[in-house]
């Protein structure tokens, strides 16, 4: 009976001990699982908290991404500044560029005037250099700005002076440019011969080069002024003033019908034939070799043949252009002033070039009569009436106030 009591005693201890040790699992799992319900009721306000973080971080780039498209469509801001974006988004501020000066041809209303050419330079000659017959004329009298046409001159009268060109000319502040600000390879102190500078001022316009040529032409700037408007007197070209020998100064004036008699003359002179007409030219400046090509590009096409050649543009003068040329077997002049737009005045003058030949035989507008022209042999040019001409009238005589 004991037996068996103390055998029920320790299946009971055993039963006890099951109950005591699932109690001691059940805990753990129970606190972990309270503990996970917990963790998933905190969770969401965790996302939703990192969630507005997230979009407060994305909302600037948003915007910036937003205005970056936006700017694509903006053409100008309050303070008239343009921004402008690239292809990858990007925006930049660039100045606002205020729309070009007119010309004085345009302030005088002279591309109001019409021509069979359809020409877009306000201003046109085209003389038979051999016959003298006036082939074609807009507006000959007009006397106004010839920019860089004032190089010819300046050309003209270093090649006649016969000074030594292998002489050196050192760029000098002097040269710089303070009427337009235009900018020059030919930095200060640049150093090359007469005849590079006279090459580079003829063919490419350069502006130092033209300005070292008449400081240092014997006498100085002022003698070298001086011998150009006696030059230009001379040669009976009585419309003509020069202030300077770069035609950036809107005050070097002329008209068509001078610049037909400066041409006839410069074509005379073999070295500028052959300077203005060169298609490229290299110098040595120091270390660096710099190239130059001519600002006339038809010098360069097969179709032309081009014996003398000048171009020049300021804003007050338009694009302008003078030739001694080839054309359907006649010696031809011309003359194109004042004319709108960059390639204009290569267009007018091929629009010529095409009337001349299809019409080979072109009748005189006019009996031939002699232009003032002292000194030498006249040029002549027919009486014919010009189209819109305005009888040689001066700026001072078409504006009331200048420009």
């Amino acid at each position: 009976m004991m037996t068996r009591n103390r055998h029920a005693f320790h299946k009971m201890l055993q039963m006890l001990a099951v109950v005591v040790g699932l109690g001691v699992a059940i805990a753990p799992a129970s606190q972990a699982a309270e503990r996970k319900k917990a963790a998933t009721k905190v969770q969401p306000a965790k996302s939703a908290s990192a969630s507005k973080s997230a979009v407060r971080k994305a909302e600037p780039k948003a915007r910036a991404v937003a205005a970056s498209k936006s700017s694509r469509s903006m053409v100008a801001s309050k303070s008239g500044s343009r921004m402008v974006a690239s292809k990858r988004g990007a925006v930049a501020k660039v100045a606002y560029a205020p729309p070009p000066r007119p010309s004085y041809g345009q302030i005088a209303g002279l591309h109001g005037a019409q021509d069979p050419l359809d020409l877009k330079s306000s201003v046109a000659l085209v003389v038979d250099q051999e016959t003298h017959e006036v082939l074609f004329s807009k507006n000959d009298h007009a006397v106004l700005p010839i920019a860089s046409l004032t190089k010819l001159m300046t050309g003209l009268l270093v090649s006649e002076a016969r000074l030594p060109m292998e002489e050196m000319i050192t760029i000098t502040q002097d040269d710089v440019d303070t009427e337009k600000g235009s900018r020059s390879r030919l930095t200060v102190g640049t150093t090359l011969t007469r005849g590079e500078m006279l090459h580079l001022a003829l063919m490419s316009s350069e502006n130092r080069a033209a300005h070292a040529l008449g400081r240092t032409y014997p006498g100085g700037m002022s003698t070298f002024v001086g011998l150009m408007n006696a030059k230009a007197r001379m040669l009976g070209m009585a419309d003509t003033r020069y202030v300077e020998p770069t035609g950036l100064s809107s005050s070097n004036q002329s008209s068509a019908r001078d610049l037909a008699l400066l041409v006839d003359t410069a074509y005379r002179d073999s070295r500028l034939r052959e300077l203005s007409t060169s298609p490229s030219y290299t110098v040595d400046v120091g270390a660096r070799t710099l190239q130059y090509n001519n600002t006339n590009r038809l010098v360069h096409s097969s179709a032309w043949d081009i014996g003398l050649q000048k171009t020049g543009y300021i804003s007050e003068a338009g694009q302008c252009l003078v030739m001694q040329a080839k054309v359907a077997g006649r010696k031809l002049i011309m003359v194109f002033l004042d004319s709108a737009g960059k390639f204009s005045r290569i267009g007018d003058a091929e629009r010529v070039r095409r009337w001349v030949e299809s019409a080979p035989a072109a009748s005189p507008l006019g009996k031939p009569v002699a232009l003032r022209h002292e000194g030498q042999a006249p040029l002549q040019v027919s009486a014919a009436a010009s189209v819109g001409s305005l009888g040689g009238l001066g700026m001072a005589d078409l504006m009331s106030k200048g420009h």
